[in-house]
C-alpha cells in the first residue's frame, strides 16, 4: 500500500523548485532583449534599485524600525 511514499515525498520539493524556476523565466524572459542595449539596462536597474529602496523605506516606516 505504502510502496514508494518517501520517494513520492521527496519529489516535491523537485517539482517545488522547478515551478517556481518555471515561473521566474517565464516572466522575465520579455526583459533580456531589453538588456542587450545600455540605456535600457540602465534605466532597468534604477528603477529596481528605486523598487528596493521604497519597499525598505516603507517597511521601515510601518515597523517604526530607526531610519539608517
Amino acid at each position: 500500500m505504502f510502496d514508494g511514499f518517501w520517494e513520492n515525498v521527496l519529489r516535491y520539493p523537485r517539482y517545488l523548485i522547478s515551478l517556481i524556476l518555471g515561473i521566474f523565466l517565464n516572466t522575465f524572459e520579455p526583459l533580456f532583449p531589453l538588456l542587450k542595449r545600455p540605456v535600457t539596462l540602465i534605466a532597468l536597474l534604477g528603477f529596481f534599485i528605486g523598487g528596493l529602496a521604497f519597499i525598505t523605506f516603507t517597511l521601515r516606516a510601518m515597523l517604526g524600525l530607526s531610519t539608517i
